[in-house]
């Protein structure tokens, strides 16, 4: 019964959250004409299904809950740190958001990693100490290339994405370390010494969802 409320409830977020967008979208084609807005809002809604995309193309099918806080970091960043100016009203609203990037991107580095250790059709053996390294330095190269694409978008486009410049871009870099350093710390305590948690119980559940990626 909790699961299927919990379900109900995500289906539901998703649901407001792209008629919202969709709301923007169509109010600034209309009225307000601010087209930064409106690229924001497309790319937003566009990244909602993304997940939906991946898991009915059977390439990576990604449980309901996963999905459902990749959504909510869409809604954080692009809907309330965009488009509601959260990143002006609240100076930590950036600082918070690298610092889970930084932490879910190290993730996904483990995650494609430690699949690709538990495939057996592929004879490849990482050590745990690899595997943390790997999780660390992979979060952090793309949050340096998020700073990059910040960097042209203000040179091309005049806009103000960094917003104090260096120290904008220094200081998202280090809670992206920070976060990529939890990533790492939590991956090799997992894979030596197991971590009977929520981490633990997300990737039994991909691994269960994914299966087919790892039979004979």
């Amino acid at each position: 019964m909790s699961f299927l409320k919990n379900y109900k409830f995500g289906i539901l977020f998703v649901l407001i959250f792209r008629i919202l967008l969709f709301t923007i979208i169509i109010a600034n084609i209309v009225y307000y004409h601010n087209w930064l807005n409106l690229f924001v809002a497309v790319i937003a809604l566009l990244s909602t299904f993304i997940p939906d995309i991946l898991s009915e193309r059977n390439i990576l099918i990604i449980p309901s809950d996963i999905k459902l806080m990749i959504i909510v970091f869409i809604f954080a960043s692009l809907y309330l740190g965009s488009l509601r100016s959260f990143y002006y009203r609240f100076w930590w609203w950036d600082l918070m958001l690298h610092t889970a990037a930084g932490l879910n991107l190290g993730f996904i580095g483990f995650f494609s990693l430690y699949f690709i250790n538990k495939n057996k059709h592929i004879d490849l053996i990482l050590s745990p100490t690899f595997i943390a390294i790997f999780t660390f330095a992979f979060a952090v190269c793309l949050g340096t290339l998020w700073e990059i694409f910040e960097f042209s978008m203000d040179i091309i486009f005049g806009l103000n994405m960094q917003k104090s410049g260096l120290v904008d871009t220094m200081w998202d870099l280090i809670v992206d370390c920070i976060g990529s350093g939890m990533a790492a710390i939590i991956s090799y305590i997992y894979l030596k010494k197991g971590l009977p948690s929520y981490f633990e119980k997300g990737i039994k559940k991909i691994f269960k969802k994914n299966i087919q990626f790892f039979e004979e």
